[in-house]
């Protein structure tokens, strides 16, 4: 009687360490599930343990052990292989990935109350334990099995059958078959050895940097104007083009177009390609400001250690005043030497001290009321050329700040009503369905511009609204492209005329194809903003 259960459990067994190792990611949440893939790895520790059980005995507890760590970290990686898609829209690259962490946690920590932050710590020390704790129990399992003879033959057929499996992926005919019914997972030791390539790529030097393009526009067309290069984060394609999300848009859409009217303004727009997708902002930052196309963190810190001339000292040598508006920076900042910034405001120098939202805390709104109050409305001042990335979008988008009509209660202490307030706290990410909180901090977006716009309907600004990548996959879909929207808002009728010659068409839609990779919109924008030689 005491068979069936022994057997049971070994079935049982046998399934954990497979599925470990085989499971699929949920899309688009970090969940995941098993239907029955079949796992190369584990294929091979079973005919391990079995053929080694013959020969060797079997397994001591200490190698049982062992065997459980290097599971659990084969089990890590297969899940960040699988999720990382599935929530940013690209594959991981720990070399690089990993480099951040400290920066993330930082700044999770500044978000989240500490309470918080020991129970996430604590339950992803426990899931660890636990993990480790079942293996090590399938495991003793599996070798106790190998000292019986029809479980162990048992057990070999099962290693061999997968084996042959795996094997016939490569036959003519029967592999793409195969594939497309998914029995087998991808190895895990295939992702292992894909990050030991991007270390060995990484650490044997790199190709020589591309050229920057001509830095030689007169700006002409741009003299005594305001010019506003503002990254709207997270802003993309889908805006427009997801079925889920762009009607949810229209109305706030329609009240920026009215505004821009109103003001006695233009505006035309484009779709351009980012380097990046879901995250890593500052390589888009880099790759428009620069010309230079940057898609990996390598890439980036190299270019940082060359002498370059970039968009802003294209303005500084024309007698702009060069300010980066920077509510999320909160540490040094390298890359505002770099590009030749002759002001930078952070997050201490804006001073926020109303509700927070986000990780970042500070509303786009009361950035762009206090830049006002710091430098915009100065009587006696060069032009500005602003340098302006956004935070009120960025994931998980909820809770969004409310739009205050009243700009100059952005300083108070209580800069809303308790109604609004409430509201706005009230819609907390939804971990499962993220569109309708984008929907929302977009909307946000839109009617800040709005707002700035109309309080500015006398000043001379060229404003250049743009996505620093499409938001991540969990948003943005499966499949998603990584265009983002570009307008360029002016009164200049000269300029506008000159962005459509270029492919831009009226209004606030782009229209696709995609004009050209973030990087090639520099030359774009220069010859628009004034004279070239080669014009």
């Amino acid at each position: 009687m005491a068979v069936a259960p022994r057997s049971l459990k070994l079935v049982l067994a046998l399934a954990i360490l497979n599925a470990s190792l085989a499971f699929q990611n949920l899309w688009p949440t970090p969940a995941i599930h098993w239907e029955g893939e079949l796992s190369i790895e584990f294929a091979v520790l079973l005919g391990l343990l079995v053929m080694s059980s013959r020969w060797l005995g079997s397994p001591s507890a200490a190698l049982i052990r062992g065997i459980a760590i290097v599971w659990v970290a084969l089990t890590i990686g297969h899940y960040a292989d699988v999720t990382a898609p599935a929530l940013y829209g690209r594959d991981i690259n720990l070399y690089w990935d990993l480099r951040f962490m400290p920066d993330v946690a930082a700044m999770v920590i500044r978000a989240a109350p500490f309470w918080l932050v020991i129970i996430v710590v604590a339950v992803a020390a426990m899931i660890l334990v636990a993990l480790y704790l079942l293996f090590r129990w399938a495991l003793t399992l599996v070798s106790v099995a190998t000292a019986n003879a029809g479980q162990r033959r048992g057990m070999a057929a099962v290693a061999s059958i997968i084996v042959a499996l795996f094997a016939t992926q490569w036959l003519p005919g029967i592999g793409p078959a195969l594939a497309a019914s998914h029995v087998l997972a991808t190895p895990v030791t295939s992702t292992y050895a894909r990050q030991v390539r991007f270390v060995a790529a990484a650490l044997a030097g790199s190709r020589p940097m591309a050229a920057s393009p001509a830095m030689d526009s007169d700006l002409s067309l741009v003299q005594g104007a305001d010019v506003y290069l503002v990254f709207i984060e997270a802003y993309g394609a889908v805006a427009f083009e997801r079925a889920d999300i762009a009607p949810g848009l229209t109305a706030a859409r329609a009240t920026l177009d009215a505004a821009i009217r109103a003001s006695g303004r233009g505006a035309v727009s484009a779709y351009v390609d980012s380097p990046t997708f879901g995250g890593s902002s500052w390589l888009a930052h880099i790759s428009l400001l620069s010309g230079v196309e940057v898609r990996d963190p390598e890439t980036n810190a190299r270019l940082m250690t060359e002498k370059r001339e970039t968009l802003v000292t294209q303005f500084a040598r024309h007698g702009f005043a060069t300010v980066a508006l920077m509510p999320g920076l909160r540490q040094r900042w390298p890359e505002g030497a770099f590009y030749g910034f002759s002001e930078i405001d952070d997050a201490r120098r804006l001073d926020y001290r109303g509700p927070e939202f986000g990780w970042f805390a500070i509303p786009d709104q009361y950035s762009l009321a206090k830049f006002d109050a710091i430098a915009g409305n100065r009587t006696s001042r060069p032009p500005l050329f602003v340098f302006y990335p956004t935070i009120s979008t960025h994931f998980p988008f909820s809770p969004t700040p409310p739009y205050q009509p009243d700009w100059s209660r952005m300083f108070d202490a209580h800069p809303y009503d308790g109604p609004a307030i409430v509201r706005a706290y009230a819609r907390q990410p939804d971990w499962t369905h993220f569109a309708p909180g984008y929907v929302d901090a977009v909307s946000y977006t839109y009617n800040t511009l709005s707002g700035y716009l109309r309080r500015h309907a006398d000043r001379d600004f060229v404003m250049i609204l743009l996505g620093d990548h499409q938001p991540a996959a969990a948003v943005s879909g499966e499949g998603a492209s990584w265009s983002v929207p570009v307008h360029v808002i002016a009164s200049r009728s000269e300029i506008l005329d000159r962005l459509v010659a270029r492919g831009f068409r009226d209004g606030l839609t782009p229209a696709r194809p995609a004009l050209a990779p973030m990087n090639a919109l520099l030359p774009v924008l220069l010859d628009a903003f004034g004279n070239r030689p080669h014009q």
